[in-house]
C-alpha cells in the first residue's frame, strides 16, 4: 500500500511539472510529496531547463543543491512565480492544512510571495472538512504553557475544540523548526470555520504561525488509483 501511495504522489508531482516554465522562479516545497516534485525538477535541469528555486526548508534546500538546482533567497527574489508543495490536508474549497513536516512558517512565506500555488497530493488528503489532521501551531518557545491555554481557547471559541500538545522528536526532546521556534499539535477534528479560528490563532501573542492555508492555494493535483485530477480555485 505505501509504494501505492508514493507512486501516487511521483504521479501528483510529475503532473505538477506541466505548469513550470522556463525562466521561472520557483518555491520549493518540504515534505514527502514535495521531495518527488524536487526529484523530478532536478531531472529536467539537468536536462537544460532554467529555473531558479526558493527552498522552503533546509532539508529542501539539501535535497535541491545535491541536485544542482540553481537557489535563490526571498531577500534577492522577493516575487516568485509558482510555489509547488503538499499538504496534510486539502478540503474542496481548496484550504488547506499544512505543517506535519514542521516547516509551516516559511512554506507560507514563501507561498504568499508566489503569483501562483500549485499543491500535489495523494487522494487521501482530499476531505469534505479540515480537522482530522492535527492542526500545527508554530509557537516560540518562551511562555509555552500561556500560550498553549489561549490556543486551546481560541480552538474552541471557534467552534474546535481540542488539546494542543508539543511535538516532540523520536528520543523526546521539542521538535525544533528551522526558525528555533516550537509546534504545537492541536488535534480538534472539525474545523467548521477555517477563516474564524485562523484568525484568532493570528491575535495570540506567542503564535508565530498556523498551519490553515486560506486563499494561497490555487490548483490541487490529486493523485489517486483512477489517476490524476487537479481542480483549481474558483
Amino acid at each position: 500500500m505505501t509504494t501505492n501511495i508514493e507512486a501516487q504522489k511521483r504521479e501528483a508531482a510529475a503532473r505538477a511539472l506541466d505548469f513550470v516554465r522556463p525562466g521561472m522562479r520557483l518555491g520549493l516545497g518540504t515534505g514527502s510529496t514535495a521531495r518527488h516534485f524536487v526529484a523530478l525538477l532536478g531531472e529536467r535541469v539537468r536536462g537544460g531547463l532554467d529555473v531558479v528555486g526558493v527552498p522552503t526548508s533546509e532539508a529542501t534546500r539539501a535535497q535541491a543543491e545535491q541536485l544542482g538546482i540553481p537557489l535563490t533567497t526571498l531577500d534577492e527574489v522577493p516575487e516568485l512565480d509558482l510555489t509547488v508543495d503538499g499538504a496534510d490536508e486539502v478540503a474542496h474549497d481548496l484550504t488547506l492544512i499544512k505543517g506535519g513536516g514542521g516547516a509551516l512558517l516559511h512554506e507560507k512565506i514563501v507561498a504568499s510571495a508566489s503569483a501562483s500555488m500549485v499543491v500535489i497530493a495523494d487522494q487521501s488528503k482530499w476531505v469534505p472538512m479540515l480537522g482530522r489532521f492535527p492542526l500545527p501551531v508554530e509557537v516560540v518557545t518562551f511562555g509555552l504553557g500561556a500560550t498553549r491555554r489561549a490556543v486551546e481557547a481560541a480552538a474552541a471559541a471557534a467552534g474546535a475544540p481540542g488539546s494542543a500538545l508539543l511535538r516532540r522528536t523520536r528520543d523526546g526532546h521539542p521538535f525544533v523548526t528551522d526558525s528555533g521556534n516550537w509546534i504545537l499539535d492541536a488535534a480538534l477534528e472539525r474545523i467548521a470555520d477555517p477563516a474564524s479560528l485562523a484568525s484568532r490563532l493570528s491575535a495570540i501573542a506567542g503564535v508565530v504561525e498556523h498551519g490553515l492555508f486560506i486563499n494561497i492555494a490555487r490548483i490541487v493535483i490529486l493523485a489517486g488509483p483512477d489517476g490524476v485530477k487537479v481542480v483549481e480555485r474558483s
